[in-house]
């Protein structure tokens, strides 16, 4: 029987294997606007999957996961990190432990106008990074998984993986926004780019780090895992 509604489309989903598969880039839905939730699910099959998402998130492993990933075209994301790297890039990348947390129809802006250039990754485009410039600062409204009313700042790491998760939200990939010329493997930021900032990469692959409003120079960012 064909799949009807987003509900009959969960439901499918959920009666197969764990960790759930994670779409690649290429498949439509990751370049539609999400629908926005407004009850679509169950509460009790909205409970099981953001504990489908939590699940293939860390199983991927990743520290964000938004549904058009699953392949679930709702605004729906989760996010966590335990920010496990070391003290020196936690510093850089103002990376500071992140508790699970669940985005139900986010949204967000910019507050100022300060920007931080790092390397970025995408459990959907498996084995490549690039480098976003992305404000270091948001305002995040939106709901929970309960429908209590979000309204808080982000900074640092944590507003990237905030950002990040609602782009995809919008059907937006981080390499729309990366500069071009960082474009590297997953083994290329490993073997040449793993200091604490991306100026080296800057520098020998020629790109700017775009960390003010209109500026580009060249220090600042850090190299980054997979949001």
């Amino acid at each position: 029987m064909p799949i009807t509604t987003v509900s009959e489309l969960v439901d499918e989903l959920l009666s197969g294997p764990r960790p759930l598969p994670i779409i690649s880039a290429g498949v439509p839905v990751l370049r539609q606007p999400a629908l926005p939730y407004e009850g679509q699910l169950a509460a009790d099959v909205l409970d099981r999957l953001l504990a489908a998402m939590r699940e293939t998130m860390h199983s991927a492993p990743g520290v964000g996961l938004a549904a058009p990933q699953i392949g679930v075209p709702l605004r729906l994301a989760v996010i966590e990190d335990p920010a496990e790297v070391a003290a020196e890039v936690q510093e850089v990348r103002g990376r500071v432990p992140q508790p699970y947390r669940v985005l139900v129809n986010p949204a967000y802006e910019p507050v100022g106008d300060g920007r931080a250039a790092f390397f970025e990754g995408c459990l959907s485009i498996p084995g490549w990074q690039a480098v976003v410039s992305r404000p270091d600062r948001i305002r995040l409204r939106g709901q929970d998984e309960t429908g209590r009313e979000l309204d808080e700042e982000f900074t640092g790491w944590p507003a990237r993986i905030v950002q990040h998760e609602t782009d995809h939200l919008d059907g937006v990939l981080y390499l729309d926004l990366a500069e071009t010329r960082s474009l590297s493997t997953a083994q290329a930021v490993s073997d040449y780019w793993s200091q604490p900032t991306p100026a080296a990469a800057a520098h020998s692959l020629g790109f700017p780090l775009r960390t003010a409003t209109g500026t580009g120079d060249d220090s600042g960012g850090a190299v980054a895992t997979a949001p």
